[in-house]
């Protein structure tokens, strides 16, 4: 990566106060970029806040999907690059609410596109898509490849899968904005917050000793790949792309190669601390328990990624369980 192109770089980060986007700002800010976000609303114990990164930014507090909030702040900068993070992300809250998600996922991303095809000074977008988009696919037919046709019927899944459309009309001939559209495998790491997800879910049981509820019974298989490769990963081909815009329409997929089944990472965690009767009593509960309104299966493969920009994951799971409980351990210090 040429450290030297981000100096300077007038960057725009959409939910920058999310857990990725806390972690992207914070590398930014270390490359000397000048960095911008929006947030929705403030979130002291984001990443951002706990880690005295907000203090190098300039924020924007306001909605993604109030399209005359948007114009005005691009009518008050010249962007060189945007990183759409800003998403409804908790799969249960898009079950039991699925406008507000629709809102923020999928009318956030038209407002915002639209809005910089209309300004035409943005050189570089990357926008934040899931392995969800896909829907479900069966065992046999994965991982996830790129050229996949999206199967998505739970709310989070669609409303990711309509943001993808959307990024692709304005990516195509029509209108040519330099836009490449990213989807990862499960993100997790320092600044992971929320504890509907089921690392920092796992975090809190085991260091603050609450209870842990399994949604299902292990079976289900993910794939888990560490904030700071995806941090690598925007700035590699969000850099690639100011350089080449032919890129744009381009879609890359992302995980660590090496799914897991959450029974798997559940007793790993535990047993890194060596809380082998909390774990028994756990498992005991899984047992019968069927996961509902989710994705039985879920992975994906890095090859194309790895096929044009040489990239690899650097992280391995075992190696950044240590990490994980330092820095969760000093998160519950100052937030019970």
């Amino acid at each position: 990566m040429n450290k030297k192109f981000w100096k300077k770089k007038k960057i725009l980060i959409t939910g920058i106060d999310g857990f990725v986007g806390s972690n992207l700002a914070k590398e930014l800010v270390i490359l000397e970029s000048n960095v911008s976000g929006i947030v929705f609303k403030k979130k002291k114990r984001s990443l951002l806040y706990f880690e005295g990164i907000s203090k190098k930014c300039k924020l924007y507090k306001g909605d993604i999907s109030d399209y005359h909030f948007l114009k005005k702040i691009f009518k008050k900068n010249n962007f060189d690059i945007v990183f759409h993070l800003a998403a409804q992300v908790e799969v249960g809250v898009a079950n039991s609410d699925p406008f507000q998600t629709w809102e923020s996922n999928i009318k956030g991303t038209y407002n915002l596109l639209d809005i910089i095809n209309k300004s035409k000074n943005v050189k570089s977008i990357i926008v934040a898509s899931s392995d969800k988009a896909y829907g479900t696919y069966p065992k046999k037919s994965l991982p996830y490849k790129e050229n996949y046709k999206s199967a998505a019927i739970y709310p989070y899944d669609v409303s990711k899968a309509c943001a993808d459309m959307i990024s692709k009309t304005y990516s195509s001939k029509l209108f040519n904005l330099p836009i490449i559209i990213t989807r990862f495998s499960n993100i997790y790491g320092p600044g992971q917050i929320h504890f509907s997800a089921l690392i920092p879910d796992l975090m809190k049981s085991i260091i603050k000793d609450t209870k842990f509820v399994p949604r299902g019974n292990g079976s289900d298989i993910r794939d888990y790949i560490y904030v700071k490769d995806i941090v690598d990963i925007y700035l590699i081909i969000s850099s690639k792309l100011f350089k080449d815009p032919k890129l744009r329409g381009q879609v890359f997929n992302a995980g660590n190669n090496k799914p897991k089944t959450i029974k798997s990472i559940i007793k790993e965690l535990y047993l890194y601390k060596n809380q082998k009767e909390k774990l028994r009593k756990i498992l005991n509960i899984m047992k019968n328990k069927k996961t509902v309104g989710e994705i039985k299966y879920q992975y994906m493969d890095y090859s194309k990624l790895y096929k044009y920009f040489k990239w690899k994951p650097k992280y391995k799971f075992k190696n950044t369980i240590p990490i994980l409980f330092k820095w969760y351990s000093n998160f519950f210090q100052k937030y019970n």
